[in-house]
Order: structure tokens, then sequence, then C-alpha cells
């Protein structure tokens, strides 16, 4: 049933947005569109613009709206005292008869499609000046859930029609540069999928920080989703990498981090309110909401809605919890990350380290350093000091005119898709979103440093730090013979330099990610009883809602390994066997009671000596397996395993066969196994080490204090570590030299080319095969990889 006031979804398309709003008109081209790829959109249906227009003129309101906007302009009336004003006028109309009837049809409607007689259906609002690729316009407008019966219906239809005129949504259009009085209102009327009884969220089809747009993003809570929206909840987070969902059996989810999840948003029983925000359950804080088929079919809706309208989304979901099926509840263009330049990007770097306070997930990648402005409700914003750091608990559209003039903004609650990470994001304003406890740590006043320039997280720091930005033109750097790529750490900033023209990942450091994800020994999580009181408790909290503490550590230690490859997929990713020493395992919880004291950690108990040691036999295990499920379960085949610190050729046989024993076979499925070349044995036996592994990495730091005698750690004698030595050149040469020989590649992933960019021209000169470099430097050392190139 369709007139001139009320469409079908599955009527509507997007060149419907003059009509329908470009909410409504997104629903009914997924719905059309979509359906025979898998993608659920719940039934329903909207009203037109003509349908608002019809009612504006029906009350006879026009004139003295307009009257109203002339008293703003003009300074008479304040915001506040305008949007009140227009409200009155819309809340004080009435539906005239033949819309309300054809509402009322319609809604009949769709209760016999739902074989229901008054189906609870969600009304949303949807403002033809809304959705676009250029303005979100995110909740700006009203939503009204559960709402049950004609009369309520018609109610929630009135009140959405007033909502065009909230105070925030005035401030945005003026901001934007819209009249008001030329934009209508269509309303979604939808039916209400039960996630009140399972879960919801938002999903992007581009990573919202550095713009990736390789993975999907996806925000999960209990309950009804405005709570995620709302930024009141901190939710789940799940990661898919989109390129390998279409490989069979890949289940490419390299992200999966349990959010607290303290409240969600359910049905009310009985009263007025149609809704309730409760405490979640303990078991529900500790589970996951999707399991990762759900995530993946999230993932699937994702890529299929991106290449139908050729763009970065911006998606809700969300779980009935009657029959357990997933839908999307509405789509529309992401704004921020798709409107950037991809010949450019800004890198922003602390001049200097200084004491962190607090952390949470970061918004941007830029830095600001100020004094917080502590806000804890939206009635306090007038207190707001300009250009200070904003912190509160959470926002929402009420606070966007405070925040447009904050020079950061930091939160308690909230991910990466909440009101304040959206927001700040369009406005390029950093954010630390999701800090737990921000408001009651951090005091009004006090001089901070808040950095988004680490990746995912986002660091709260004492004091006014110094910093620098750099605009980097990717069009500038020069193409080279030589594979130059890129030395990764952290999984959490794995995306913040992927624009950059790397040939991939020449450099994973696994420690890293046991460090700073895992932080549990190994061989603690498989021997518990053998810690302290203390580091068990520790290790039971970590390792809580994991199927097993086994599972805790190559879960984690495998979705990091696949976030460092994913960058630069499909060129490889080398990453590197745990190389910590008996002194840095010892500091992980529970690694005292599994590692002996040396005297010289750096020359003991290390790299591949470990690999098949009784000592730590079954925590190598715990590594191949998570090497391998990187490979074989979530895909990146282009992994290539790197063995360091490795002795002689027949400790290098004991090494393949433990990886052998544990499901790592060289050769088999493609598999490659590199050798890090940092001690003299490695270069003066090039050939026999040849025979073993696929390629070479040349450690220089390590090879560096090995030729010259000097610990590289002791500041004594730093002075006389200098990878430019003769000795040292000449040691490297030869190892490119002995490489080839052997008929296996060699490259360089030790410091060396990203300190010194005439140590980068004489590898150039040596014939080496690849150069990895710290992202910071890749800029500069590139062009004098290409310089040297040029001279030979």
């Amino acid at each position: 049933m369709s007139n001139r006031f009320v469409i079908p979804f599955e009527q509507v398309g997007i060149a419907d947005v003059p009509s329908v709003g470009g909410k409504n008109a997104s629903l009914g081209e997924m719905l059309r569109e979509l359906g025979a790829s898998g993608v659920r959109v719940p039934a329903g249906f909207a009203t037109t613009a003509e349908a608002y227009r019809h009612f504006i003129a029906a009350n006879a309101i026009e004139p003295a709206m307009a009257d109203c906007f002339s008293r703003f302009c003009s300074g008479e009336a304040n915001l506040q005292e305008t949007g009140e004003a227009i409200r009155e006028l819309v809340l004080g109309g009435t539906m005239p008869e033949e819309l309300s009837k054809a509402i009322a049809a319609a809604y009949a409607e769709l209760g016999k499609q739902l074989g229901k007689a008054e189906p609870a259906v969600a009304v949303r609002s949807s403002a033809t000046a809304e959705d676009l690729p250029d303005a979100s316009f995110a909740g700006q407008q009203e939503t009204f859930l559960n709402v049950r019966g004609q009369r309520a219906l018609a109610d929630a239809c009135l009140r959405c029609f007033a909502s065009l005129f909230t105070d925030r949504a005035i401030a945005y259009r003026e901001a934007k540069g819209f009249d008001h009085l030329s934009i209508a209102l269509s309303i979604g009327v939808q039916q209400m999928v039960r996630s009140d009884l399972a879960g919801s969220g938002v999903a992007f089809t581009i990573d919202t920080e550095s713009g990736f747009p390789h993975v999907a993003i996806i925000s999960a809570a209990w309950g009804l989703g405005e709570t995620v929206v709302q930024g009141s909840v901190d939710p789940d987070r799940y990661m898919v990498f989109k390129p390998l969902l279409e490989v069979p059996d890949a289940c490419p989810v390299i992200e999966k981090t349990r959010g607290e999840k303290a409240i969600k948003m359910v049905y009310a029983v009985g009263g007025s309110k149609r809704t309730q925000v409760v405490e979640t359950e303990p078991a529900e804080r500790e589970r996951f909401v999707l399991s990762d088929a759900e995530i993946v079919e999230l993932g699937r809706w994702a890529v299929a809605v991106e290449r139908h309208y050729g763009r970065p989304m911006d998606l809700e979901w969300a779980k009935d919890g009657e029959s357990g099926l997933l839908y999307l509840v509405q789509a529309r263009p992401e704004t921020v990350q798709s409107q950037e330049s991809g010949s450019s990007f800004r890198s922003w770097r602390l001049k200097e380290e200084g004491t962190p306070i607090l952390s949470g997930s970061a918004i941007g990648t830029a830095i600001a350093s100020s004094e917080a402005c502590i806000i804890r409700d939206a009635a306090d914003i007038a207190s707001f000091r300009d250009g200070a750091i904003l912190v509160t608990g959470n926002t929402d559209p009420d606070w966007v005119p405070v925040m447009k003039r904050a020079s950061g903004i930091v939160t308690d609650h909230g991910g990466n898709t909440s009101h304040a990470a959206i927001v700040s994001r369009e406005l390029g304003v950093p954010a630390v979103v999701g800090c737990g406890n921000a408001t009651e740590v951090l005091r009004d006043g006090q001089a901070i440093t808040l950095s988004c320039a680490k990746g995912e997280e986002g660091i709260i720091y004492e004091g006014l730090l110094p910093f620098e930005s750099e605009e980097i033109d990717l069009g500038s750097l020069p193409e080279t013979r030589t594979h130059v790529m890129v030395n990764i750490a952290e999984p959490s900033a794995a995306f913040s330099w992927w624009r950059l023209p790397a040939k991939g990942v020449g450099l994973a450091r696994m420690e890293f990610i046991i460090n700073n994800l895992i932080k549990v020994h190994p061989m603690a999580l498989l021997h518990p009883d053998k810690v302290s009181a203390e580091d068990r408790s520790r290790i039971r909290e970590l390792t809580c809602g994991h199927a097993s503490a086994e599972n805790y550590f190559v879960e984690l230690l495998a979705r990091g390994i696949a976030k460092l490859a994913a960058p630069y997929y499909p060129h490889p990713a080398i990453v590197r066997l745990s190389d910590f020493k008996t002194n840095e395992y010892a500091h992980l919880i529970g690694g005292e009671a599994f590692e002996p004291e040396e005297e010289n950690p750096m020359l003991g108990f290390r790299g591949a000596s470990r690999y098949y040691d009784e000592r730590y036999a079954e925590g190598f295990a715990l590594e191949c397996r998570a090497l391998k499920r990187v490979r074989e379960e979530l895909g990146f085949t282009n992994l290539v395993v790197m063995v360091p610190f490795c002795r002689s050729p027949a400790e290098a046989d004991r090494v393949l066969e433990a990886m052998e024993k544990n499901g790592l076979r060289r050769g088999e499925n493609g598999l490659q196994v590199y050798m890090m070349c940092e001690i003299p044995s490695n270069v003066v036996l090039a050939d026999r080490f040849a025979t073993r592994f696929d390629g070479y990495s040349i450690g220089s730091n390590d090879l560096t204090q090995l030729v010259l005698g000097v610990d590289r750690d002791s500041d004594l004698l730093a002075g006389l570590f200098d990878e430019r030595d003769e000795a040292v050149q000449r040691m490297v040469a030869q190892a490119i030299t002995g490489a080839h020989e052997g008929g296996i590649p060699i490259g360089i992933c030790g410091q060396a080319p990203s300190n010194y960019p005439e140590f980068a021209a004489f590898l150039v000169e040596c014939g080496i095969d690849s150069i990895s470099l710290n992202p910071d430097s890749f800029v500069r050392t590139i062009h004098s990889i290409a310089e040297a190139e040029r001279r030979q």
C-alpha cells in the first residue's frame, strides 16, 4: 500500500532521498537490492516529505517558524529559545485526517505481514538532508523504540516531526549551511527486532581511525543498540579482514576485544516508558555478544553494502533474540575517512615521553595539549573553557556545540562507534574514549596531553608535552628496485602507516604481542600451580571468558599477528618467533617461576636455543599453534616465520624439527622459514644455513654488538656501538654475498638503515634484496635508497 504520504520500504530506493530521506532510502535500497546477498533488513514503511509538508501546511505554522528563525538569525533569540518555540508549534499541531489514516493503514498492513495485530515497531526520523556523503547528521533527530499500537504510533510520529528542530539539529544545520525550512522529515516505521533479548551494535566498513579500507569494525553490546550509539556502554569490539572473506573456510576475525557491557537497554515492563536501562548479569559481561560465525556474517554484509554503494558505510545491526537472526537496521555513508585524500596523510609525534595517567580507545591520530575541563552534566556545558580538553562521562548530540570548541575530548565510557567517537572524527578533534574513570582521576584545570599518535590506544599524559606533525606526500615517493618494507611491533598501531607503499612487513616482533596483549608467561598458563597465589589470581582474571588458559594465549597471539600481517597483504609479513631474554620473560606474569637468573641475558638462553629446550618447549608449542592458526584458520598465507639468534646449523635443524612436530613444516602449504642473520657464525657459515632456510634478515643491532664486542645495552660503551664501523660493514657485505651464493634472498630489519641514510645506500651498493624500516623513517630513507640505485 503506497500513496503520496506513505511508501513501503520495498518500493523505496536510493534515488528517493528527496522524498524519504537518506536513512529510509537506504533501508529500502538494501531490502530491494541486497536480499539476494543474504542481507536481512526488517520490514517497514516510510512517510514522505510531502506528508511532512502537508502537516506543516495543514496546521499553518510555517510563518511562525520562519519568524522564530528570523529572530534567531538577528540575535533576538538564542538557540534554546528558538528550538523550544518551534517544537511547541509542531507538537501543538494535529495530524491531518488523510495522513493519519495513511499511517494507520500502513501499520495495519505491516501487522498482517508480520502476523501480529499490533506489532512493536521502531519509529525513526529520516531528514531529507540526512546521511549524505559529507554530512552524517548522526543522532540529530529522535528515534522511538518499542512503539506498539495506533495511538502510540501517532504520538511517536508527531514527536519525530518535532525532533527536526532539536537544538542540536538546528546547530548542526547552521554549521553545515542548510536552510532549516527547506528540509523535510520522513518517518521510518520499522519492525522492532527483539535485540533486547540478544544484542545489537554498529559496524563500519573502514577503519575509522586510520582509514585502512580492508577491514570492517564491529561494536556489540547486549540489548537495544541505543547504548552503543550513545556511548553509555563499553562494547565488544571485533575486526574482520575483508579480503579473506572470499577464501573458503577462512575465518578472518583479526580482533576480538571483550567490553565491559555493564548496562543494557531493554523493553520496559509496565508504566509509561517503552524502554529502560538495567545492569547486565556477570555472565553477560564475561561473554562475547557475537560468535565468530556471526561476526563473519556481518563482515560479509558490510562488504556487500559497501560494494553496492561504492563507498565506505556506517551500519547499525541488531540480533533478534527470538529467531537468532541478524538484521541491518540502518546504513549511511561514512563521512570522515572517506573524505580524506589518498595521496597524503599527516603523522604526529610526541617530542618527549611523559608520565601516562590514563588510556582508552584513540579517536583520530592527532595530539592535543591543554588544561582539562571536567563537565559531568550537559546542563553545565556553559562553563566550558574554549581550547580546553573536554573530560566527561559520555556525550550525546546536545554536547556538539561544546565539542567544537575543545582541543581534545576524553570520556569515561563508549567505544570507537559511540557518539563521542563519531562526532570527534567529523570535527577533526582528537579524543580518547572509554577510559573508565577519567572524570575521577583527572582534576579540573590540570595540564594534560592527549595523544592518539600510537595507533588504537589513546594515552593521557601528565603535563603539557611538546609535539610535532608532518604532512607526508605519498606522490613524491620514488619507486625502488630494492623492496622497501616496514618493521611493526604493536598490533594497535598496525594500520597507522598503511598508506606507505611498503612491500610487506620485514619484521613483526612476536614478543611485543606477548608483553602488551597477553602479559602472562606461556609456561605459567600451562603450569599455574608453580606460580604465586597473586599471579594465579591475575591469570584467572585475564583468561576469564576463554575456553582455557592455552586458548587465551593462542587466540590473542594469533589475532595480534594477523593484525600485523593485514596492512600490506598479500605482500609477505615476516614474523619473528619470540626473542625475549630471560630477564624480560621473568617480568611477565608468573615468569619468575620459570626463568633462570643470568649474568648476561643478552648472550644467554634466548632465541633458537629456547624452542627445543624442555624448559620452554611447551611454550614454543603454543607459539606454533598460534602461527598455524594465522595461516590456516584466519587465512594469512603471506605469513613467513623467522627464527632469531640461531647459533649453528645443528641448532637450526633442532628448531625446524620442533616446528614440524608442532604442525609448521617448512614448504608445506607454501610455508617459508627465514633466519635472522645476527651472529658472526651466521655470516661465516652462510652457505650451510642457506640449505635450511628460505631467506635471511640481517639483525644489525646484535651483529654489531657481537662483531665489536660491545653490549648494546651498556651506557658506558654507547659511544663505541656503531653499525657503520668498517668491521660490521664487511660482515654485512659478506652476509649478502653468502646468501646470494646460497640461492636465497636477504634483507635487513635492524635499526641501522632507519638511523643512517648512508647505511641504507651502502646496503644498496652491496645488492641487498630488501630493507625494512621503522615507519617514521620510511619517507626519508626511501629517497636515499632511490638515489643510491640511480648511482649504480
